[in-house]
């Protein structure tokens, strides 16, 4: 990757509506062929940034250019060389899996002799070979996104940018989408991808954490474990969990508490020490069939740590 020309760069991008401050100066850069990540809660300013880039929004201040092209003097140019897939992409339910194909194909000027190599070719990527004939009001939300997607890209950018895409959607969907955004990005494409869910980030290259409009954190999955977090984390499995929560956060060794499914991950100072003291609790508690395991801290309990301490900073201001 590091060898790569730049396709995203934006430099103190700030976008206000009013008062509100949407996205508060954020610096960053996209690598060509990259699966990007910009992940954070709702709210926290992702939709607006990929708006930005995509020439939807103007920016307040600051600058930025996506494929070569000026956010601000150039967003024409940028919608046409860029895919964009909205979390409401305008699907016609009306029309049939190839009609919505060929509409979008000739909305982007495709030259009549290359749309249907082109519309196979985007129906093999996205898997919809069984769907050709179907209407779309008949696709399951999982098909439909696929079919959104097919549709978004169907003028084979160099660049595509996918907003919350599997909002809503299952497990296996979201798997099975996040399958067809690798093989894009195998075959050269850059992918700048929003999402609120962590598991999902494990597959960006490189991801930013974003919150209030403001970059927490960048890096790789890897780096935010390692080397952004700065803090040891306890796994603790007990019965009735959560009753157990605001006792172990008040232990001098635990900074932060949160559940994770039917367990609890503490965010410590020192490990060993608040293994003891987690132990000593739960013995004068008369607690029985607890364990608590040093484990390797996970995306979602970096940006739980992350979060925990923006608002600590920020409680005043």
């Amino acid at each position: 990757m590091e060898n790569k020309g730049i396709a995203v760069k934006v430099q103190d991008l700030e976008k206000k509506f009013g008062d509100f401050t949407a996205v508060n100066h954020i610096n960053f850069e996209v690598r060509e062929g990259e699966i990007f990540g910009f992940l954070g809660p709702n709210g926290a300013g992702k939709s607006t940034t990929i708006r930005m880039l995509c020439g939807i929004y103007t920016p307040t201040s600051g600058s930025g250019s996506v494929g070569g092209f000026d956010i601000i003097r150039e967003q024409y140019k940028i919608k046409q060389h860029i895919g964009y897939m909205s979390q409401k992409f305008s699907l016609y339910d009306d029309l049939t899996v190839e009609e919505n194909i060929d509409f979008y194909s000739r909305i982007y000027n495709i030259p009549e002799k290359e749309r249907k190599k082109r519309k196979d070719g985007t129906i093999q990527l996205a898997g919809i070979e069984d769907f050709r004939t179907s209407l779309t009001s008949t696709l399951s939300g999982g098909w439909k996104q696929r079919l959104a997607l097919g549709c978004a890209i169907i003028h084979q950018p160099k660049i595509i940018f996918l907003d919350e895409p599997t909002s809503g959607v299952d497990p296996i969907t979201r798997a099975n989408f996040w399958s067809v955004i690798r093989e894009m990005a195998s075959l050269g494409r850059t992918i700048f991808v929003t999402t609120h869910y962590m598991d999902e980030a494990e597959n960006c290259n490189r991801l930013v954490m974003i919150y209030h409009g403001t970059m927490i954190a960048m890096g790789s999955p890897e780096e935010m474990k390692t080397k952004v977090m700065k803090h040891e984390i306890l796994e603790i499995s007990i019965p009735q969990a959560q009753g157990w929560l605001e006792k172990i956060s008040r232990l001098d060794s635990i900074k932060d508490t949160a559940l994770f499914g039917v367990n609890i991950h503490a965010v410590t100072y020192d490990a060993q020490k608040g293994t003891l003291e987690l132990k000593k609790l739960f013995e004068q508690e008369k607690a029985s069939a607890y364990s608590v395991n040093k484990i390797k801290a996970s995306l979602e309990d970096v940006f739980v740590s992350l979060i925990e301490n923006y608002d600590a900073e920020h409680k005043d201001k």
